[in-house]
């Protein structure tokens, strides 16, 4: 279950100043703050569930989040990961209609949840933060394009090196500058790839042989990331 969040003062959150709203006048953000509602999702508890209806947005204030797809065989598709600063749900909510993905904490995240009505205040009144939603839904687009293009061409081995370097993209890496910020499963990394898990850990056992990668515990650590980025046929 969820748990309540200490009232986070939206003048002063960096997340905010990551997000779409870091260009609300003084007056919105008093009007955030008094509005908005914070809660704390523990790993593995949902946000918002596929094919229900938005009544807001939720940012993401600190921690990690994935979003999926079920397939009729249950499988997971992975099609985003959000931190800190990021907005969930908007699509839905600017289209009227039901959740397309199942938002999931990857770990302990603290978000806050913004109402329709204000929203879409900010979006009719705001240009900075119209632009903002503009540019973000054009992203949006071009990642789906991005996707569709590499399932249906790339190799698995090609797609697998690719969401290594896609991980690392989000979520950066530690302080040592190689390992990934995150802990992911080897079915997600499956599953942001769009294969099976059996095919992951091999990929990821010739990756590892080649030196390429290395595994502490649960984390993944890319060793050479030149290398990495040949392997998923990209360009540094």
């Amino acid at each position: 279950m969820k748990k309540a969040n200490p009232h986070l003062d939206c003048q002063f959150c960096d997340a905010r100043f990551k997000s779409v709203f870091c260009d609300l006048t003084k007056a919105e953000v008093s009007e955030l703050n008094e509005q908005k509602g914070c809660a704390t999702y523990k790993k593995g508890q949902d946000i918002f569930k596929q094919e229900s209806y938005p009544h807001g947005i939720y940012c993401i204030n600190a921690g990690k989040v994935k979003l999926f797809q079920l397939a009729e065989n249950g499988r997971e598709q992975i099609v985003r990961l959000a931190k800190s600063g990021d907005l969930l749900g908007y699509r839905a909510l600017l289209g009227g209609e039901k959740y397309t993905s199942t938002a999931e904490a990857i770990e302990e995240t603290s978000i806050c949840f913004i109402p329709k009505q204000l929203f879409f205040k900010f979006v009719e009144t705001n240009n900075a933060i119209t632009l903002q939603v503009m540019k973000m839904l054009s992203n949006d687009l071009k990642n789906a394009e991005h996707k569709i293009t590499d399932l249906a061409q790339k190799p698995v081995k090609e797609r697998m090196s690719e969401a290594i370097l896609f991980v690392k993209e989000v979520y950066g890496f530690e302080k040592d500058n190689a390992t990934l910020n995150v802990v992911l499963t080897r079915e997600e990394i499956a599953n942001i790839a769009g294969t099976a898990t059996e095919t992951a850990i091999r990929i990821l056992a010739e990756l590892k042989e080649d030196g390429i990668l290395e595994f502490i515990g649960k984390k993944i650590k890319v060793l050479k990331i030149n290398e990495l980025l040949h392997s998923a046929n990209l360009s540094d």
